[in-house]
């Protein structure tokens, strides 16, 4: 897993900065005086992430999009999340446009934002869907909860609410899980033969758009759909939406229970769920989800490897 994105960063020399300021850097084109902090930063491995999805988060974090027009964006974003918050002061309910909220979100993705940052996005939702079924599986063995499919292959299938549904899986999920806790009488702790059967080490995509205009990175395009969302949902649905960031705690306390395993709390930056952030900087602290995502589910990764090596060698 390691091994191909620093063989993608030695060899790939048509990634070269020297030719595309969004490609990968190379570690050809090193320069000891001034060195590339993003080659600095794919080199490194003390984050358990995908190489695939590192490959596209450097490119996309070090694009000009992020770099000229996030700074523009923001500040007009977050006074539109305020205007949003005002609005529902006055009619909470009302607007409430979950599909046309996903169909608009749907047509920035698929003719303005980048393939990366539409792959990014794609693969979130598998792999939230992973980690949760991985808590269900070893917390309450042979108990399921009943939640809304969350398998994406296309820029389409987003169309289904699916971000909106994203959310209501995770509050769901906790109340259904804990439920049945209470049910058997039993709490989270640590399992000593963990079932990774959940944890999937590729994400299946079709072909993402990569048209002219596609070119608009993730944190931009994150930044633009929030305030969206707080004014095409109902004030319940965004404060519910944004508060559910913070539960990347709890998930990934779960995950140390049943684990044993707490190093990769370090990792979590969403925190504190019973006292909510401000609503204002939900798209940054969107982008910190989605890494936090990413690193949990990459841990689960080292941890199931590890699993099949130690099964393989007690093999008489």
């Amino acid at each position: 897993m390691r091994g191909s994105l620093r063989g993608c960063i030695v060899c790939n020399s048509k990634n070269s900065t020297m030719s595309d300021p969004d490609a990968l850097p190379a570690l050809a084109d090193w320069d000891r005086s001034d060195p590339d902090p993003w080659l600095a930063l794919l080199m490194d491995r003390s984050l358990p992430i995908a190489p695939e999805a590192k490959a596209a988060l450097v490119r996309d974090q070090r694009s000009r999009s992020r770099q000229f027009l996030l700074p523009i964006v923001r500040p007009f974003a977050r006074m539109w999340i305020i205007i949003a918050q005002l609005v529902h002061i006055v009619s909470p309910r009302w607007p409430h446009a979950p599909r046309f909220l996903h169909n608009s979100i749907a047509f920035g993705m698929k003719n303005f934002l980048t393939p990366d940052a539409n792959r990014l996005i794609l693969r979130h939702f598998h792999l939230g869907a992973q980690i949760l079924r991985f808590i269900a599986d070893n917390a309450t063995p042979g108990f399921r909860p009943q939640l809304e499919p969350m398998h994406p292959r296309t820029i389409d299938d987003v169309r289904a609410n699916v971000f909106l549904n994203h959310d209501l899986n995770i509050y769901n999920f906790l109340i259904a899980l804990n439920a049945e806790l209470d049910r058997r009488g039993t709490v989270i702790g640590r399992v000593e033969t963990l079932d990774f059967s959940a944890i999937e080490d590729d994400v299946v995509l079709d072909p993402l758009p990569a048209g002219r205009f596609n070119v608009v990175d993730l944190q931009t395009a994150i930044e633009c759909y929030t305030p969206a969302y707080a004014m095409l949902l109902t004030d319940r649905d965004f404060w519910r939406a944004t508060n559910s960031l913070q539960l990347d705690e709890t998930i990934g306390l779960y995950a140390a229970r049943l684990t044993g395993e707490e190093k990769h709390l370090a990792m979590i930056n969403n925190g504190h769920p019973l006292i909510p952030h401000s609503t204002l900087r939900a798209g940054f602290r969107l982008v910190l989800h989605g890494l936090s995502t990413e690193l949990l589910h990459g841990f689960l990764r080292e941890l199931k490897a590890r699993a099949d090596t130690e099964h393989k060698d007690d093999r008489p």
